[in-house]
Protein backbone atom coordinates (compact mmCIF):
# COMPACT_ATOMS: atom_id res chain seq x y z
CA UNK A 1 0.00 0.00 0.00
CA UNK A 2 0.95 3.65 -0.28
CA UNK A 3 3.89 4.70 1.82
CA UNK A 4 6.64 7.25 1.92
CA UNK A 5 7.44 8.89 -1.38
CA UNK A 6 10.95 10.08 -2.25
CA UNK A 7 9.63 13.58 -2.79
CA UNK A 8 7.20 14.58 -0.04
CA UNK A 9 3.56 14.85 -0.96
CA UNK A 10 2.30 18.42 -1.14
CA UNK A 11 -0.95 19.72 0.29
CA UNK A 12 -3.27 20.59 -2.61
CA UNK A 13 -4.16 24.19 -1.84
CA UNK A 14 -6.23 26.98 -3.30
CA UNK A 15 -9.22 26.76 -5.59
CA UNK A 16 -7.39 24.56 -8.11
CA UNK A 17 -6.28 22.23 -5.32
CA UNK A 18 -9.84 21.94 -4.03
CA UNK A 19 -11.08 21.12 -7.52
CA UNK A 20 -8.36 18.51 -8.06
CA UNK A 21 -9.09 16.90 -4.67
CA UNK A 22 -12.84 16.84 -5.31
CA UNK A 23 -12.45 15.34 -8.80
CA UNK A 24 -9.88 12.79 -7.63
CA UNK A 25 -12.03 11.65 -4.76
CA UNK A 26 -15.08 11.44 -7.00
CA UNK A 27 -13.23 9.39 -9.63
CA UNK A 28 -10.96 7.31 -7.39
CA UNK A 29 -12.17 7.63 -3.82
CA UNK A 30 -8.88 9.30 -2.87
CA UNK A 31 -6.24 11.68 -4.24
CA UNK A 32 -3.62 9.75 -6.18
CA UNK A 33 -0.11 10.09 -4.76
CA UNK A 34 1.41 11.01 -8.15
CA UNK A 35 -0.82 14.11 -8.11
CA UNK A 36 0.24 15.02 -4.58
CA UNK A 37 3.93 14.70 -5.48
CA UNK A 38 3.65 16.53 -8.81
CA UNK A 39 1.71 19.35 -7.08
CA UNK A 40 5.14 20.82 -6.26
CA UNK A 41 5.46 21.74 -9.96
CA UNK A 42 2.08 22.67 -11.45
CA UNK A 43 3.45 22.97 -14.98
CA UNK A 44 4.56 19.34 -14.87
CA UNK A 45 1.27 18.30 -13.26
CA UNK A 46 -0.79 20.18 -15.85
CA UNK A 47 1.26 18.64 -18.66
CA UNK A 48 0.55 15.21 -17.20
CA UNK A 49 -3.19 15.94 -16.93
CA UNK A 50 -3.29 17.34 -20.46
CA UNK A 51 -1.46 14.41 -22.03
CA UNK A 52 -3.62 11.94 -20.12
CA UNK A 53 -6.87 13.60 -21.22
CA UNK A 54 -5.75 13.72 -24.84
CA UNK A 55 -4.58 10.10 -24.85
CA UNK A 56 -7.99 9.03 -23.48
CA UNK A 57 -9.55 10.38 -26.69
CA UNK A 58 -7.43 8.16 -28.96
CA UNK A 59 -9.72 5.61 -30.55
CA UNK A 60 -7.86 3.70 -33.27
CA UNK A 61 -6.59 0.89 -31.04
CA UNK A 62 -8.71 -1.42 -28.90
CA UNK A 63 -8.88 -0.25 -25.27
CA UNK A 64 -8.21 -3.75 -23.91
CA UNK A 65 -4.97 -3.94 -25.92
CA UNK A 66 -3.83 -0.55 -24.64
CA UNK A 67 -4.74 -1.47 -21.07
CA UNK A 68 -2.82 -4.76 -21.28
CA UNK A 69 0.16 -2.93 -22.81
CA UNK A 70 0.25 -0.35 -20.01
CA UNK A 71 0.07 -3.06 -17.37
CA UNK A 72 2.86 -5.01 -19.11
CA UNK A 73 5.05 -1.91 -18.95
CA UNK A 74 4.15 -1.40 -15.29
CA UNK A 75 4.93 -5.01 -14.47
CA UNK A 76 8.31 -4.91 -16.19
CA UNK A 77 9.30 -1.55 -14.69
CA UNK A 78 7.95 -2.54 -11.28
CA UNK A 79 5.32 0.17 -10.83
CA UNK A 80 2.86 -1.30 -8.33
CA UNK A 81 0.84 1.94 -8.45
CA UNK A 82 0.25 1.56 -12.21
CA UNK A 83 -0.67 -2.12 -11.91
CA UNK A 84 -3.12 -1.36 -9.12
CA UNK A 85 -4.57 1.65 -10.94
CA UNK A 86 -4.65 -0.21 -14.28
CA UNK A 87 -6.69 -3.01 -12.78
CA UNK A 88 -8.99 -0.47 -11.12
CA UNK A 89 -9.48 1.29 -14.49
CA UNK A 90 -10.06 -1.98 -16.33
CA UNK A 91 -12.78 -2.81 -13.80
CA UNK A 92 -14.43 0.60 -14.14
CA UNK A 93 -14.27 0.57 -17.94
CA UNK A 94 -15.72 -2.94 -18.26
CA UNK A 95 -12.55 -4.42 -19.75
CA UNK A 96 -11.55 -8.08 -19.47
CA UNK A 97 -10.54 -8.45 -15.82
CA UNK A 98 -9.48 -12.08 -16.14
CA UNK A 99 -6.90 -11.09 -18.71
CA UNK A 100 -5.95 -7.87 -16.88
CA UNK A 101 -5.16 -9.92 -13.77
CA UNK A 102 -2.90 -12.21 -15.78
CA UNK A 103 -0.81 -9.52 -17.51
CA UNK A 104 2.09 -9.69 -15.03
CA UNK A 105 2.48 -13.41 -15.84
CA UNK A 106 1.26 -13.40 -19.42
CA UNK A 107 3.90 -15.82 -20.68
CA UNK A 108 2.61 -18.60 -18.40
CA UNK A 109 -1.07 -17.76 -18.81
CA UNK A 110 -3.33 -19.37 -21.40
CA UNK A 111 -5.98 -16.62 -21.49
CA UNK A 112 -4.43 -14.40 -24.18
CA UNK A 113 -4.98 -14.52 -27.93
CA UNK A 114 -1.96 -14.49 -30.26
CA UNK A 115 -2.57 -10.78 -31.01
CA UNK A 116 -2.71 -9.95 -27.30
CA UNK A 117 0.52 -11.87 -26.73
CA UNK A 118 2.18 -9.86 -29.51
CA UNK A 119 0.95 -6.62 -27.91
CA UNK A 120 2.36 -7.67 -24.53
CA UNK A 121 5.66 -8.66 -26.13
CA UNK A 122 5.77 -5.33 -28.00
CA UNK A 123 5.12 -3.38 -24.78
CA UNK A 124 7.97 -5.18 -23.05
CA UNK A 125 10.27 -4.81 -26.07
CA UNK A 126 9.65 -1.04 -26.13
CA UNK A 127 10.31 -0.87 -22.38
CA UNK A 128 13.67 -2.67 -22.47
CA UNK A 129 16.79 -0.50 -22.38
CA UNK A 130 17.74 -0.36 -25.16
CA UNK A 131 14.44 -1.23 -26.84
CA UNK A 132 14.33 -4.69 -28.43
CA UNK A 133 11.48 -4.20 -30.92
CA UNK A 134 12.09 -6.27 -34.06
CA UNK A 135 10.89 -5.89 -37.64
CA UNK A 136 9.13 -9.26 -37.32
CA UNK A 137 7.19 -8.26 -34.22
CA UNK A 138 6.17 -4.94 -35.76
CA UNK A 139 5.00 -6.74 -38.92
CA UNK A 140 2.95 -9.20 -36.85
CA UNK A 141 1.16 -6.24 -35.25
CA UNK A 142 0.82 -4.12 -38.38
CA UNK A 143 -1.13 -6.81 -40.22
CA UNK A 144 -4.07 -7.14 -37.77
CA UNK A 145 -4.01 -3.63 -36.30
CA UNK A 146 -3.26 -1.43 -39.29
CA UNK A 147 -0.98 1.62 -39.30
CA UNK A 148 -3.22 4.01 -37.33
CA UNK A 149 -3.76 1.58 -34.45
CA UNK A 150 -0.09 0.58 -34.33
CA UNK A 151 0.96 4.24 -34.17
CA UNK A 152 -1.52 4.76 -31.32
CA UNK A 153 -0.40 1.63 -29.47
CA UNK A 154 3.25 2.67 -29.79
CA UNK A 155 2.55 6.18 -28.47
CA UNK A 156 0.43 4.74 -25.66
CA UNK A 157 3.24 2.41 -24.60
CA UNK A 158 5.69 5.33 -24.70
CA UNK A 159 3.37 7.29 -22.39
CA UNK A 160 3.06 4.26 -20.11
CA UNK A 161 6.85 4.25 -19.84
CA UNK A 162 6.81 7.94 -18.90
CA UNK A 163 4.23 7.37 -16.17
CA UNK A 164 5.60 4.12 -14.74
CA UNK A 165 9.19 5.30 -14.65
CA UNK A 166 8.19 8.62 -13.07
CA UNK A 167 6.12 6.90 -10.37
CA UNK A 168 8.88 4.39 -9.69
CA UNK A 169 11.53 7.13 -9.41
CA UNK A 170 9.27 9.03 -6.99
CA UNK A 171 8.88 5.87 -4.86
CA UNK A 172 5.12 5.83 -5.41
CA UNK A 173 3.53 2.46 -4.70
CA UNK A 174 0.07 0.91 -4.87
CA UNK A 175 -2.67 2.86 -3.09
CA UNK A 176 -5.05 -0.10 -2.99
CA UNK A 177 -7.50 1.21 -5.56
CA UNK A 178 -8.24 -2.32 -6.83
CA UNK A 179 -8.69 -3.66 -3.29
CA UNK A 180 -11.03 -0.79 -2.42
CA UNK A 181 -13.31 -2.00 -5.24
CA UNK A 182 -13.30 -5.52 -3.84
CA UNK A 183 -11.09 -6.77 -6.67
CA UNK A 184 -8.72 -9.69 -6.15
CA UNK A 185 -4.98 -9.02 -6.18
CA UNK A 186 -3.07 -9.16 -9.43
CA UNK A 187 -1.19 -12.25 -10.52
CA UNK A 188 2.45 -12.31 -9.50
CA UNK A 189 4.89 -11.12 -12.18
CA UNK A 190 6.59 -13.83 -14.20
CA UNK A 191 10.22 -14.50 -13.45
CA UNK A 192 11.23 -14.79 -17.10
Amino acid sequence: MAGNTRIPKAELTGTYGAIVKRMSRKMLGDVAEPVEVAWHNRKVLNFSFSVGRRAQKWDQCDQNLKSFAHMAVASLVGCSFCLDFGYFQAHNEGLDLTKAREVPRWRQSDVFTPLERDVLEYAEAMTQTPPTVTDELSARLLEPLGPAALVELTAFIALANLVTRTNTAFGIESQGFATACGLKPLAAPSTT
